[in-house]
């Protein structure tokens, strides 16, 4: 195989120069057109933290420069990177692909630039071999999914994910906020959502069938300047973040901080509480004027917080609803009558249907898991399919668009081999290999319909992932190689060569120890790091998108 220089993810197109190597040095600085400081102030805060060199500001004809260019000529997102005896070109089809070039840079210099602070290496010299890469991404939508509502990520954890994100060319962050365990945005209309409907009195440890608990309460939210922050930050990075308010399921956290959103004519919603355990919850909102009034008020906050120019997706969940209640429900059955529905799916299919409709009116497209087909798709919709590829060929066959995270292939809270070393063995075995090798586009799809595939995505649900170091745990390095098959045009699954992204990821992971991640090792599990059989056993048949 081509040289690739140990690169993750695989770019295109690399083309040595000869034996020569360009030296970064106190002279070097940085030459930023118009529409690239940003990436430039990127660079100085990392490369001249790692390596205690000024990179001030210099001219573009200047000698001993990193030049930052915009080429329209270039795809959205690629980028051309020519080191040469007189410095660094990166020329971008945009200012995301000047960004993502600058990270191919990064990587060029080795481990010790992802280092916060240059070690003491006396005569220490920053190389780069003379070369061109030319490289551009496979799909627009390269995602990984963080949930903070089962166990709450603190804001200092969020920015840290989307630095390691962009280090990957990762550049969308679903950010699933709120579910029956917790609710983690600050809504300032309906301030109970977070002063009762962000805490639990305590949680269950390990999944559904451990009889263990953590007794001590748990909870947490991001008031409103710290969503602020971090979608800035992610911006800064050329990353979007899709929020997620789930409706009309996932929804006892709202329903016990405001009881009227629930279905209080067949179920006492005032004695509800924050769910402490995992799994499908019967409790879901009524279908009732006021519920979508009191949603269409979480929204209008949300798209302020969520600016289009950089979140222009909503995602509505709509997944897991049990329509045991509605059927139950004297309000619900009049609900469907008096709208002429057939049953109670077409009821959800209403539900996300006035969603859709009512972002489409604010200039905002609406993204649902795979369930929103149920009843009926609404017309602007998009669809995350997470229950396999079948919803996913349903859609993009509708002319929809779709976002492939399917469980099997790309959940990565499941367990990361067979046997009971994982720490909490869960959920179907998905070794790096499984990722390297899944294929987000369906060869069922014609050409015309495969266009429907926008992108793909790795979902991290977070019930036995309860804080940083077994979030990295499950994440790395598998999310490297969803990474890889995301941005690169690689082949078909059996033609990828897993034996050299091996050998590549032997020089990544020292990327990884100099940025302090947690990551599973190569070999299985540290001795401490195992537990074996205590918190549970794998599931049995299809796991629910708990």
């Amino acid at each position: 195989m081509a040289d690739h220089m140990d690169l993750i993810p695989v770019p295109r197109r690399l083309t040595r120069a000869g034996d020569g190597r360009y030296a970064l040095g106190e002279r070097t600085g940085i030459a930023a057109q118009e529409g690239t400081r940003g990436t430039a102030r990127w660079l100085r805060a990392t490369l001249g933290a790692a390596t205690g060199l000024e990179l001030a500001p210099k001219g573009a004809d200047e000698d001993d420069t990193v030049r930052l260019l915009l080429d329209p000529a270039l795809e959205p997102e690629g980028y051309r990177l020519r080191v040469t005896g007189t410095g660094v070109t990166i020329e971008g089809g945009d200012a995301a692909g000047v960004f993502w070039g600058a990270q191919t840079l990064r990587q060029l210099l080795g481990p010790d630039a992802y280092r916060r602070a240059p070690l003491p290496a006396p005569g220490r010299t920053w190389t780069l071999p003379h070369l061109t890469v030319d490289d551009a991404p496979r799909f627009r939508w390269r995602g990984m999914m963080l949930d903070v509502a089962r166990h709450f990520m603190p804001k200092a954890g969020v920015l840290r994910q989307l630095d390691l994100m962009a280090a990957h060319k990762l550049n969308v962050l679903h950010f699933h906020l709120t579910d029956d365990q917790g609710w983690r945005v600050e809504i300032k209309r309906h301030p109970k959502l977070t002063e009762r409907g962000a805490w639990r009195s305590r949680t269950k440890l390990g999944h559904r069938a451990s009889p263990l608990w953590d007794e001590r309460p748990h909870g947490g939210f991001y008031t409103q300047d710290d969503i602020r922050e971090i979608v800035a930050y992610a911006a800064a990075r050329h990353i979007a973040v899709v929020p997620e308010i789930d409706v009309p399921g996932h929804s006892q956290a709202a329903i016990h901080a405001y009881p009227e959103l629930g279905n209080s004519d067949v179920v006492d919603t005032s004695s509800l509480p924050v769910w402490d355990t995992w799994g499908v919850n019967p409790n879901v909102l009524a279908p009732t004027d006021n519920t979508l009034r009191f949603y269409e008020g979480v929204f209008e906050e949300l798209l302020d917080l969520f600016p289009a120019e950089t979140s222009p997706f909503i995602h509505v969940g709509g997944d897991e609803c049990p329509k045991d209640q509605w059927r139950a429900s004297p309000a619900a059955q009049a609900r469907i009558a008096e709208l002429g529905l057939k049953d109670e799916d077409e009821l959800q299919s209403w539900f996300i249907r006035h969603f859709d409709s009512w972002l489409s009116a604010r200039g905002r497209r609406l993204i649902g898991w795979d369930e929103i087909l149920e009843g009926g798709l609404a017309p602007g919709a998009t669809v995350s399919s997470w229950r396999g590829y079948e919803g996913g060929i349903t859609a993009a066959q509708a002319g929809h668009d779709v976002v492939m995270c399917p469980e099997q292939q790309v959940y990565l809270n499941y367990r990361q081999a067979p046997g009971d070393d994982e720490p909490v063995p869960i959920g179907y075995v998905r070794t790096l290999e499984d990722v390297y090798r899944f294929e987000p586009v369906p060869p069922r799809l014609s050409a015309e319909q495969a266009r429907h595939v926008i992108g793909t995505q790795a979902n991290l649900w977070t019930e036995v992932t309860e804080d940083e170091r077994r979030v990295d745990y499950q994440l790395y390095p598998r999310l490297c190689a969803f990474g890889e098959v995301a941005w690169s045009g690689l082949p078909a699954p059996g033609a990828r060569d897993f034996a050299d992204f091996e050998r590549r990821m032997a020089a990544h992971y020292g990327r990884l120890d100099a940025l302090g991640v947690g990551y599973r090792p190569p070999g299985g599990p540290l001795p401490w790091q195992r537990r074996p059989g205590l918190l549970g056993r794998p599931f049995e048949g299809a796991p629910p998108n708990v």
